[in-house]
């Protein structure tokens, strides 16, 4: 996901408020056990959840799969459609697009290999890939590969417009010529000294593991993550543009010269320019399952966990703040009903994606809306609305 257009909870504090939806049809939708009674104060709020997701599909989302889970109870829900020809409602279950969440998984791979001695997160990344890190960027490490502070710069990878992307959507991408395209510029700032959030950094994390496990990053995050927690409907596409089983449509808009709206399925649309920083595609159970044990030291154990909720010393380049950092290693945290929430949001054409959790697991998040305006400036009114239904606003 791009930089310029990434779809962080921080960047939605930044650009919007939140507008209540329009009243909607009946929604498949969970309830918070009887065990939760007694601390019904805590429990989600189960109208604000349906109303978050109500009246799909409309012209910012077609349709949005929640699950909200935690010690005071759990709440799941759909609405929508599975596509916009046939009608028919939304698949609760259904795959979709997870984007940037991709980032969660190879960051945890990466610390699982540094807890094993396989490699060094202080160590500069030029010692595990000589032939392919210049002397440039001989500075930066594993670590600032991971909390977006290395200064390795963006490099663009199938236009300037949406309609150029489009046009490029089946062009295959091979990530040694991404890094290698981006490292030939004059790196953004000194490493460490300054946090800009891309794919660039995550890219060379997927090549780094290839290098030191000598297994593809894909077989590696399997055999690692997704095998072990039984994920059984996640996975990654490769070169097949194609959504393989259950899925809900994504659709975008595409502006006109005149300033007319197209609305297009992209459902099939290549992720090979992502890959290791964001080509998964999942379901809002196993990214639940995932986050759950994540959090509980089931994948990243130890000390290492804790790099995942330690954020650097460097201010953020982006949006022109130049405030602290909000990216750790995997993971952005943001305070949100008075409550800290870390997770991470992700944005592929026609879906936008969401994992999220306070420390202690007593509210987690996982979203899936078939946005119509995904990677755009500001943050989808439906994803944002769930985001503040689930947790409270920033």
């Amino acid at each position: 996901m791009n930089a310029r257009t990434s779809r962080t909870v921080v960047a939605a504090a930044l650009v919007l408020g939140v507008a209540a939806g329009p009243a909607g049809p009946a929604l498949a939708a969970g309830h918070a056990p009887k065990a939760a009674a007694a601390t019904t104060r805590q429990a989600p709020d189960a109208e604000a959840l349906r109303g978050a997701i109500a009246g799909l599909p409309r012209a910012d989302a077609t349709a949005a799969l929640v699950r909200v889970a935690g010690s005071a109870g759990s709440w799941w829900g759909s609405s929508g459609v599975h596509d916009l020809t046939s009608g028919r409602p939304a698949d609760p279950d259904g795959r979709f697009r997870a984007g940037s969440v991709t980032k969660v998984f190879t960051a945890a791979v990466v610390l699982q290999l540094a807890g094993e001695g396989k490699l060094d997160l202080d160590r500069p990344v030029r010692h595990y890939l000589p032939e392919l890190i210049p002397a440039a960027y001989r500075k930066v490490t594993v670590r600032e590969l991971l909390n977006h502070t290395s200064g390795i710069p963006s490099v663009g990878s199938g236009g300037d417009n949406l309609d150029e992307w489009y046009a490029h959507r089946f062009d295959l991408h091979d990530a040694a010529d991404t890094v290698r395209e981006a490292t030939s510029l004059r790196p953004d700032f000194a490493p460490g000294t300054q946090q800009h959030y891309d794919n660039i950094g995550y890219t060379v994390a997927g090549l780094l593991i290839e290098k030191v496990t000598d297994h593809r990053y894909a077989s590696e995050v399997s055999r690692r993550i997704l095998e072990p927690l039984g994920l059984r409907d996640t996975g990654f596409p490769g070169t097949d543009p194609t959504i393989r089983g259950p899925h809900n449509h994504g659709y975008q808009v595409f502006t006109g010269a005149d300033g007319s709206g197209e609305l297009r399925d992209v459902s099939v649309w290549g992720a090979t320019d992502a890959w290791a920083a964001g080509d998964l595609i999942s379901t809002t159970a196993d990214l639940e399952r995932f986050i759950r044990a994540l959090f509980r030291g089931q994948v990243v154990r130890g000390a290492l966990l804790e790099e995942m909720f330690t954020l650097p010393g460097a201010s953020v380049r982006e949006y022109g703040t130049g405030g602290p950092a909000a990216y750790s290693a995997g993971l952005s945290v943001m305070r949100l009903g008075g409550r800290e929430v870390w997770g991470k949001t992700g944005g592929r054409w026609g879906y936008n994606t969401a994992v999220a959790a306070t420390r202690d697991l007593s509210r987690t998040l996982v979203y899936s809306v078939n946005a119509t305006d995904a990677k755009g400036e500001g943050m989808n009114a439906t994803a944002m609305n769930i985001v503040v239904a689930a947790f409270g606003a920033p």
